[in-house]
């Protein structure tokens, strides 16, 4: 039976959310951020339990031992998503993802820290390779006019603060947890948390918009399978590198959605991050 690596599956993973993030952009110029939360969350669920019953673990995967490990990683989940749709409703795809990659850099001292993973010379110059490149690719975030600005580039740090700790977080449930498991009660709360926000002021929306809703749950819900299976073969200190291949897809979502396009440091950061990705999928030599 075919069993894809950690390295495609999280591949997948990045390009599927990345592709979530340019559908959030398109919707937050006219939707209230809990809105798109709650669509976002509830449609993910449709390929999640889709995935439990492929692997014939439902109904079983809805049981749990450690509610208060899923209370936790779905809390700071949700709270990670909503400051990434906020950055999202402020700054372009690939300057919030740029933003957003400070996640791997902050992963690895907690993976080694919580986790007890070992950091390899290779693995952390892939880290700081392609941190360089986010360095050019948001170098100006922080010079862009106005207070929206400012919001976006706050809520892109913040995301990544907190998505640092959520991955890692992931990483330790996964020991005793089935990824579909944490991917159900992430997608569970998310609905839960978006749904309470609807007193404070939903719009009214179109069919289209709707299906832009129901597609970015969808490729959301995907991504986090996908991820969650990614992380539970694989240290995250080794997959983390790889996150930086989003922005070279948020580039692109830039330029054919919105016509943004990159300037030279652009080019500059996308060169760095394509070496940082060369580091950190080099097999490994065997001892001799």
């Amino acid at each position: 039976m075919f069993r894809p690596s950690a390295t495609a599956l999280f591949l997948a993973a990045v390009f599927l959310i990345t592709a979530m993030s340019a559908i959030v952009r398109l919707l937050a110029s006219d939707l209230p951020i809990g809105q798109i939360l709650f669509w976002r969350s509830a449609a993910a669920l449709v390929p999640i339990l889709g995935y439990m019953a492929l692997r014939r673990e439902f109904p079983a995967a809805l049981a749990t031992r450690h509610p208060r490990l899923h209370l936790t990683r779905s809390l700071f989940g949700v709270l990670s998503m909503a400051l990434s749709f906020l950055s999202l409703a402020y700054l372009s795809v690939a300057t919030a993802q740029a933003l957003a990659y400070l996640t791997p850099v902050l992963t690895l001292p907690m993976a080694a820290l919580m986790a007890g993973e070992q950091l390899t010379r290779r693995v952390v110059l892939a880290a700081l390779t392609g941190f360089a490149g986010v360095l050019f690719m948001a170098g100006g975030a922080l010079a862009l006019p106005g207070q929206g600005a400012m919001i976006g580039v706050a809520a892109g740090l913040g995301f990544a603060l907190t998505m640092a700790f959520v991955r890692v977080h992931i990483r330790s449930m996964t020991r005793t947890e089935r990824p579909s498991t944490i991917a159900f009660y992430f997608a569970l709360t998310g609905s839960a948390a978006g749904l309470a926000s609807a007193p404070f002021g939903w719009q009214p929306h179109d069919a289209a918009t709707l299906g832009w809703l129901l597609l970015a749950g969808l490729l959301g819900g995907l991504a986090h399978v996908l991820s969650a299976e990614a992380v539970a073969r694989a240290p995250v200190s080794r997959l983390a590198p790889l996150e930086y291949t989003g922005l070279l897809w948020a580039i692109g979502f830039d330029i054919l959605l919105f016509g943004d396009l990159p300037s030279w440091y652009g080019a500059v950061g996308a060169t760095a991050i394509l070496a940082a990705v060369a580091l950190a999928t080099r097999p490994t030599a065997p001892a001799q």
